[in-house]
C-alpha cells in the first residue's frame, strides 16, 4: 500500500467506532517508515480538531483503520435556545 492510500480512509476505534479521516501521514524518511497518521475527527461539518496516532496502535489497515486503542469523544451538551416573537 503506498501512503497517499491512507489519505480518506475511515478510522474506527477498537470499539469499532468511527473516530474519523486520514488527513496527514508522519513518514520517518531515513528508515521510509510510517510514524504516526493524522486524524480529523468527526465531530461536525466544520470541525478542525484532529488527533494524532502513533503507529504502534494500529491495529489492522484494510478497507479500513482499525486502532488497538479507544477514542474518547467528549460529550457535547446541547444549548437550549429560546426565540421569541413579537406579533404585530
Amino acid at each position: 500500500m503506498r501512503a497517499k492510500e491512507l489519505f480518506g480512509m475511515t478510522v474506527l476505534d477498537s470499539k469499532v467506532r468511527e473516530v474519523g479521516r486520514i488527513e496527514d501521514v508522519d513518514i520517518d524518511v531515513e528508515e521510509g517508515n510510517v510514524e504516526s497518521l493524522v486524524v480529523s475527527l468527526k465531530k461536525g461539518i466544520l470541525s478542525n480538531d484532529y488527533i494524532e496516532v502513533d503507529f504502534s496502535n494500529i491495529a489492522t489497515i484494510g478497507d479500513y483503520v482499525l486502532l488497538s486503542t479507544e477514542i474518547e469523544k467528549e460529550a457535547e451538551e446541547a444549548e437550549e435556545v429560546t426565540v421569541e416573537v413579537e406579533e404585530e
